[in-house]
């Protein structure tokens, strides 16, 4: 997939109509919407990345959330997902401001770059290997054209391989070689790129304690070390 810019990615991703499944999912959940946001007019498309172009940290997390990302059009925002990434991120000097809200609230990311593995919401919050695989060229073109990113966060499993697999890593290390994934594994891979790995900040991580306040800061306390040169 050849693309200028992260903007023209953006531009192609939120077009994207590769996975049926997932795009009359993310429609019908559009139209029903849930109480709570019943006053709002949901986005309903796939979701680009968002962030600095010249960004140094890529985050890369799983899909957007029926009700966050498929609502607001912004990759973690609108949900409590969101809200720890972001507060963390305002926390590291990586963003303006702690909370992400909509896609007009001001919110300004310094040095730092957030996707997604998959672009649509999926039900159950569970892409299906092929829709991964549909999506994969997306992120394959970002990491192209984040040239200067020097410190990657996956958050989850999935993302964690997505990563792997778009950046060409996973064939190139043997299964035995391959970064594994963990909570605050990390591993310098052969270009100079920190790879660091975290729970993902969903309600089932956080709200039973699996991820804490203290785990996730850890994660970003070492990614702001790392840029700054200091391990």
């Amino acid at each position: 997939m050849s693309h200028g810019s992260v903007t023209a990615v953006g531009n192609a991703i939120v077009g994207c109509t590769k996975c049926p499944r997932l795009r009359r999912y993310c429609t019908a959940v559009a139209r029903a919407k849930v109480l709570r946001f019943r006053r709002d007019v949901y986005w309903g498309k796939p979701v680009p990345g968002f962030g600095d172009p010249a960004a140094r940290l890529l985050i890369v997390g799983l899909a957007p959330a029926a009700h966050g990302g498929n609502r607001t059009g912004r990759v973690f925002t609108g949900d409590s997902s969101g809200d720890w990434l972001y507060h963390a991120l305002h926390r590291y000097g990586f963003a303006n401001q702690p909370h992400s809200v909509g896609w007009d609230d001001g919110l300004v990311l310094i040095d730092c770059y957030v996707t997604a593995s998959a672009r649509c919401a999926p039900p159950g919050n569970k892409p299906l290997p092929a829709e991964l695989e549909r999506c994969r060229p997306y992120l394959e073109a970002e990491i192209r054209l984040l040239s200067r990113v020097r410190v990657v966060v996956t958050l989850g499993r999935i993302a964690h391989d997505s990563y792997l697999k778009a950046a060409g890593w996973w064939d190139r290390f043997s299964p035995k070689e391959r970064p594994g994934f963990g909570h605050e594994s990390s591993a310098l891979l052969p270009n100079g790129v920190f790879l660091v790995s975290s729970y993902h900040p969903s309600r089932q991580n956080t709200n039973t304690g699996r991820l804490t306040r203290a785990m996730w800061h850890r994660i970003f306390d070492r990614a702001r070390a790392r840029l700054d040169g200091v391990a």
